[in-house]
């Protein structure tokens, strides 16, 4: 799976991605956003408040409950606002 980060996202991480196998009871977007948090002090800052950070699978928005497999992409980046 291919993660790519954004953004805030990106600066607290320190990198713009990982490539990861999604570990066993990771199914959804919840689920891999609390397992990133796990990975690092950066990804920990990153995923500290979940709901400050939006997600795309294969370029599509997604919802914390959506579904996520091994062959996705996945994007986290912050809300974006227009004006």
């Amino acid at each position: 799976m291919q993660i790519l980060y954004f953004a805030w996202v990106r600066e607290k991480i320190g990198r713009a991605g990982d490539d990861i196998a999604l570990p066993p009871g990771v199914t959804d977007i919840a689920g891999l956003m609390r397992h990133l948090a796990a990975l690092s002090p950066g990804h920990a800052a990153a995923f500290a408040n979940p709901t400050a950070i939006r997600a795309a699978i294969n370029q599509d928005f997604a919802r914390p409950e959506d579904a996520v497999t091994n062959g996705d992409e996945v994007a986290f980046f912050p809300p974006v606002t227009g004006g």
